[in-house]
């Protein structure tokens, strides 16, 4: 029998290792001269080094990558100068503030955009919106749609581009691709992602619940056929709808607050509708969060909508929706100073979120100026009072919309009287010294709601000391404000065209490949012109059936709801 010790190492091992595994394993240690106790220990060290270069490299990529890019476009709309002049002194006023305070807004200004169109020196809110989003001038009336086709969309390249994206505003959320910005209901077809290019929004907060519900649904449904959008965006495109930003849940995220616009500020149920701000940070950590897996960051837009509204009035047109006619909206200084202050509390908070988040920036701008606000208004024809009143403003406790509505209403005639000078004067509009003429319109009832709004509208004005030139639009140049992220880039007087060629190249995208995308299939675009045009229409007839207007289709009211842009 062979000696084992002549054996090589190899077969001896082979040869005479014990069976069991833990055996053999001290065994094996004990060839490398190891003992069981010393090779767990240098097992553990090396473990540790090995975590410890693995934590040192990932902190070094960490700090080797740059942040996300987040790009938050905020559109104030219908807010000119002279109205942050307004609720600079308001609030100043209100808040018994030194001489030289300021608000958010002031703190981040530098420069102004002109705000033409192609078609008129003084642009209306779609085409404004056109020249953020697609750096494109386009004519009055349309949105993304400078020349009779779709033009691709900062938003719609940066999804394509991987970031994500987001829709907040205070009006109805509906605007995207059309020729007429009366079509709601297909825009909210878009908006789900029912277009060429798919779903390109990741989130929206806002108004407009109406476009998304069938016909069958009532009155709370603004549509004419039965598409359930939320249920064919649930089904088909992945959306989840929630009625409380709170409910943390995945993207796509839906959030629509009122069938219609949102309320103003003034109005606005805090239990029930959160405000600008709230929706604004809620969007930023949405996003931001979700963000992180793709380190590509986002692009959304944050508009303060109903700036725009307050100051409006109504003017005879060719063109409205029924909506409008239960929207109207007027030279309301009170609530236009609200939405103001609203829009700056929300600019604050984004300018905090900002701060904290490296990689990023904020642009804030209008479209246009609405009513051609004046901060002092002359009456009469002796020496110009060099004031104006912020008090007349302070006392108003709700909109002429919601007063007027109220008005326009009211259940019982005989107790009517009563009830505006006991009740809507003094304590809903803090108006103490109401002239026998106006009384004597206030208390008459059955007057339509445009009517005493139009009136309130006028008093409040007059005892604040306030002018405005239009019921419409001006063609006065807007401020524009910046922050973080390249903003020294904006500073100066900028065609609004430049701020969507700004954006596009923050997030380097180019627009031009997504328009030929967006059109290489022209059949949705005709499918959707088509469906809109229906809508339209039977918009129109209904309104003629409860206002009681002639075919030739002379309205009472200009269709004044504006949106921002899908920008």
């Amino acid at each position: 029998m062979p000696d084992p010790a002549q054996q090589p190492l190899l077969e001896r091992s082979l040869l005479s290792s014990p069976s069991d595994d833990s055996s053999y394993t001290a065994f094996v240690l004990a060839q490398f001269g190891l003992g069981k106790r010393g090779a767990l220990a240098q097992i553990g060290a090396v473990a540790a080094a090995i975590g410890l270069l693995s934590l040192a490299l990932y902190v070094l990529l960490e700090m080797m990558t740059p942040a996300p890019l987040n790009v938050i476009m905020m559109v104030s709309d219908g807010f000119g100068p002279a109205s942050q002049t307004l609720a600079r002194n308001f609030h100043s006023f209100a808040k018994n503030l030194s001489y030289d305070s300021v608000l958010p807004l002031d703190t981040i200004l530098v420069g102004s955009s002109r705000t033409r169109s192609s078609d008129s020196f003084v642009t209306d809110s779609a085409a404004g919106a056109t020249a953020f989003s697609c750096a494109l001038k386009s004519y009055n009336g349309a949105i993304g749609d400078p020349e009779m086709i779709p033009c691709g969309t900062v938003l719609e390249a940066a999804k394509l581009r991987g970031y994500l994206t987001g829709l907040v505003a205070t009006s109805r959320i509906t605007h995207a691709h059309v020729i007429d910005r009366d079509m709601e209901n297909e825009i909210a077809v878009q908006e789900i992602g029912n277009y060429s290019l798919g779903r390109t929004v990741d989130l929206m907060f806002g108004g407009g619940s109406c476009h998304f519900k069938p016909a069958s649904a009532g009155p709370s449904s603004c549509r004419h056929d039965e598409l359930d959008l939320f249920r064919w965006g649930a089904t088909k495109y992945g959306w989840t709808s929630v009625g409380n930003i709170e409910l943390r849940k995945r993207l796509p995220l839906l959030a629509l607050f009122t069938p219609d616009h949102m309320s103003y500020e003034i109005d606005r149920n805090e239990q029930k509708e959160p405000s600008l701000k709230e929706m604004a940070l809620k969007a930023l950590d949405i996003l931001s969060d979700a963000s992180k897996r793709n380190r590509k960051g986002f692009f959304i837009m944050i508009e303060g909508s109903r700036i725009d509204m307050a100051a409006h009035s109504c003017v005879t047109s060719t063109s409205t929706t029924l909506a409008s006619v239960k929207n109207a909206h007027r030279n309301d200084p009170a609530t236009h100073v609200r939405e103001i202050l609203a829009y700056n509390n929300a600019v604050e908070a984004v300018i905090n979120w900002v701060n904290g988040h490296p990689n990023t920036v904020m642009i804030s701008t209008s479209d246009h100026e609405t009513g051609g606000l004046s901060v002092a208004h002359q009456l009469g024809n002796g020496y110009p009072v060099y004031e104006w009143y912020p008090s007349a403003l302070a006392n108003v406790q709700n909109s002429t919309e919601t007063v007027a509505n109220f008005l326009a209403s009211y259940p019982n005639d005989s107790t009517y009287p009563q009830f505006v000078i006991d009740v809507v004067l003094p304590q809903w509009l803090g108006v103490i010294d109401a002239s026998e003429a106006e009384i004597a319109f206030l208390t008459v009832p059955g007057s339509p709601a445009f009517s005493y709004q139009q009136f309130i509208a006028n008093m409040i004005s007059d005892r604040a000391g306030l002018g405005w030139a239009t019921h419409g639009h001006s063609a006065v140049d807007v401020n524009l404000y910046a922050h973080g992220h390249r903003s020294d880039e904006l500073r100066g007087n900028h065609e609004n065209t430049a701020i969507g060629g700004f954006l596009a190249r923050v997030l380097g995208v180019d627009l031009k490949s997504v328009t030929r995308r967006l059109n290489a299939d022209g059949k949705w675009w005709k499918s959707a012109m088509a469906r809109g045009r229906m809508a339209v229409e039977a918009e129109k007839d209904k309104l003629r059936e409860v206002s009681g207007f002639n075919k030739a289709g002379r309205f009472l009211l200009q269709h004044f709801h504006h949106h921002g842009s899908q920008a």
